[in-house]
């Protein structure tokens, strides 16, 4: 719609056109959470039809809020950018953005404590609460705004005696799947390569992997590997066990170009003599020959579950009393026979 109309149209033009009060209207675009998902919807395509456009100065002078979401993001190698999170920061701004929210990037300067980077964030109030990701047991960001009892959101989980203002991806019931998936095709002895970290996205998909061959009475062997090299070393060991394994499970994509150079060293064929899984569907997961089975994060609802739980905290000052698992997406492909 042409700017000029654009600014003629008023929240009360909206609301009159839907047949919903002024108050829905607003709903719809700063707490989407209160919404049933139908009036939502119609409200949202009159919204974009007419055109209309909130004066987001004044709401912040009303609401005394800035309407801006500090993000921690995690450090990443510019010439080797980490996809996921990538991925996830554009689901994470789309899904602010939707709301009438901009996102502030937060990293400490070099040499800083990450604490001090938040404590500037806070004194200058720039934003109306954190969203943190790559979080661990003991997370000093974590204690810092419990603590402080700034509003924050958690992309992972925290302990029990901690805010639950946490939404995260149930990686143990993606393994359990990724094995009932091998299970059914016939696949009894498996191989799972893991990684040293005491990351707690790790340790969930390692425990899924243990409880599925439980639940489905296979057998298995484990191993880890934390460098490419050592990894292709880790998986032919694996696949040497006799007998030999038909599957070898994968915590994580990074390792699988490693687990097919294994494969293609000890003469077997990826996706005839052996089957492959991964987990995260990198973007070179459906590169690889034969691509790679894999799992998806629900990157967009995680974005979509965190901001609402983020507005709840800011506009609603209501803390959530549990986390929220989010079910991922067993991405199936020619690696798995």
């Amino acid at each position: 719609m042409p700017a000029g109309r654009a600014r003629g149209v008023s929240i009360e033009d909206v609301a009159r056109a839907a047949g919903v009060s002024r108050q829905t209207v607003s709903n719809a675009i700063r707490a989407p959470h209160r919404l049933r998902a139908e009036t939502l919807e119609r409200v949202t395509a009159l919204i974009e039809e007419m055109g209309y456009r909130p004066d987001q100065s004044a709401s912040s002078l009303r609401s005394g809020t800035r309407r801006v979401l500090a993000y921690t993001t995690p450090e990443t190698d510019p010439a080797n950018p980490n996809a996921l999170m990538s991925g996830f920061l554009e689901a994470l701004v789309s899904a602010a953005g939707a709301t009438g929210y901009r996102i502030l990037l937060v990293r400490p300067r070099p040499g800083q404590e990450v604490v001090r980077a938040l404590e500037e964030v806070i004194a200058a109030r720039t934003a109306d609460a954190f969203l943190l990701s790559d979080v661990v047991e003991g997370d000093p960001r974590v204690s810092f705004l419990s603590e402080t009892g700034f509003p924050f959101a958690v992309f992972g989980r925290t302990g029990p005696e901690l805010p639950q203002a946490w939404v995260d991806v149930d990686s143990v019931q993606a393994m359990i799947d990724i094995v009932g998936l091998l299970a059914e095709r016939g696949h009894r002895r498996l191989a799972f390569l893991g990684m040293s970290a005491e990351l707690p996205w790790l340790r969930h998909r390692t425990e899924g992997f243990r409880t599925g061959v439980r639940r489905f009475k296979l057998v298995a062997h484990e191993a880890t590997a934390d460098e490419p090299e050592e990894a292709v070393d880790v998986a032919r060991t694996l696949l040497r066990r006799q007998p030999r394994p038909s599957a070898l499970v994968l915590v994580d994509d990074w390792l699988a170009p490693s687990a097919y150079a294994a494969a293609q060293a000890e003469g077997l064929a990826v996706g005839v003599d052996l089957a492959i899984t991964g987990f995260n569907d990198m973007p070179y997961a459906r590169l690889l020959q034969p691509p790679l089975t894999t799992v998806r994060l629900p990157l967009r609802r995680l974005a979509d579950a965190l901001v609402s739980r983020l507005l709840q905290l800011i506009e609603e000052q209501v803390a959530p009393e549990a986390g929220l698992l989010l079910p991922a997406e067993p991405i199936v492909r020619a690696s798995l026979p």
